[in-house]
């Protein structure tokens, strides 16, 4: 859901509630009338019991290692990691499982370096063209520069173009973008969600302004698992993203690669002993995530986001970054997929986030590992999921309106 009117007759976080409170009940780490209020699902996502339970069995019934002998656990191991790498094709819509393949990593961060050495530089040739989204993540970034590095110290010579973006809505700039676009241009990255502003990136469009032949590659770190993500209608070559971010077990994640355009995507070297629990644990929240209703999910998300913001749009104190027409409750611009982040006009960002987490607040405070051509200050970043509830929204605001008051006593 890339629109969201707020307008609408019905509030979605009036319509969700009793689902919502069921779906919460399901995180062990956040029950109890004392439980924290856990705002930075954007680095990593809470774990429902249903994912906890699956790693549990596997670990004292078949734990093993796959693909490395022939006895019981160790096949039944194969079989399960072999049962999730289809699984991810499922969960994002593949239009061809047949043709793609799936190659399981540490996270959204490895995908994309895997990508960048294994893929890109064995693609381009001498005067190639690349299109990097530098004001974005970093680990959206540093890979195709090492790539160009690699390349350069073999002979061979590629350009890196910054992705264009728009000034106010910090969307990917689509008329300058089809300006960049020559008939050298091999390879296009972008961002699905981005991390700091919360907007989608509107990907989908790109594939119109590149054509039907330049591969996409896609960090889809902050939708999978927030909001549904189909292959088939972005049309992009790669997606890589983070198991952990979508509530399976941290230190996993996974490229899928098309292989409709470009040479087929193979990495590198030798593969060693992969995370079984970890990746058989992305089944499971695969699993939960769909039964829980992802367009539900993303419609919470981004509903409480709306509620952030508007609050946060009435303190003088604070500036929220991003898009400025997408703040208050009555807009019917592009909405923030569950992600606000802001500054205090006076408070450093670090220490606001202390004082957050002194009145039981988690969030994100610091640069967020931007790039090159992003935001150069530290700022504090909430990101939301669906066990986040309207009350801790009204919480936080509490305590951010406090500020905002004792700020105006002293100015």
């Amino acid at each position: 859901m890339s629109l969201t009117s707020l307008t609408a007759p019905v509030d979605p976080l009036s319509a969700l509630g009793a689902w919502q409170r069921q779906l919460r009940a399901q995180f062990p780490i956040l029950r109890g009338a004392d439980a924290p209020v856990y705002l930075d699902s954007a680095a990593t996502a809470q774990k429902p019991q249903a994912v906890l339970d699956a790693v549990h069995t596997y670990l004292v019934t078949a734990n093993a290692n796959a693909g490395r002998g022939i006895y019981t656990w160790a096949n039944r191991t194969t079989e399960l990691v072999e049962r999730t790498r289809e699984r991810v094709k499922s969960f994002l819509d593949d239009p061809d499982p047949a043709r793609s393949t799936v190659h399981f990593t540490s996270g959204t961060s490895e995908g994309l370096r895997t990508i960048a050495r294994d893929w890109l530089t064995e693609h381009l040739r001498d005067g190639d063209e690349i299109i990097v989204p530098f004001a974005d993540h970093q680990a959206n970034a540093q890979p195709w520069l090492e790539a160009q590095r690699l390349l350069t110290a073999r002979g061979v010579r590629i350009t890196v173009h910054d992705m264009p973006y728009e000034a106010e809505s910090k969307d990917y700039d689509q008329a300058a973008l089809a300006g960049l676009v020559t008939d050298q241009t091999r390879f296009v990255a972008a961002t699905h969600v981005h991390h700091i502003y919360g907007n989608d990136m509107n990907v989908h469009r790109i594939r119109d302004v590149v054509g039907p032949d330049v591969p996409i590659c896609l960090d889809a770190a902050q939708s999978v698992g927030h909001l549904p993500v189909s292959t088939t209608d972005l049309d992009v070559d790669f997606v890589a993203f983070s198991g952990h971010k979508a509530m399976a077990l941290p230190g996993t994640g996974a490229v899928w690669a098309r292989g409709a355009r470009g040479p087929a995507f193979t990495p590198g070297g030798w593969s060693g002993s992969p995370n079984t629990a970890g990746i058989l644990s992305m089944e499971a929240a695969f699993d939960w995530l769909e039964a829980a209703g992802l367009e539900n999910i993303d419609r919470w998300s981004v509903a409480l986001g709306v509620r952030l913001t508007d609050g946060l749009a009435r303190l003088d104190s604070y500036e929220v970054l991003g898009c400025p027409l997408s703040l208050t409750a009555d807009s019917d611009v592009q909405r923030r997929q569950g992600i606000v982040t802001f500054r205090h006009r006076d408070i450093g960002s670090s220490d606001l986030g202390f004082i957050l987490a002194e009145h039981g607040l988690m969030v994100r405070a610091d640069g967020h590992c931007q790039a090159r051509g992003g935001e150069t200050d530290s700022s504090v970043r909430v990101s939301l999921h669906l066990y986040n509830t309207p009350d801790e929204i009204d919480r936080l605001l509490d305590v951010l309106a406090t500020l905002d008051r004792r700020n105006g006593a002293r100015a």
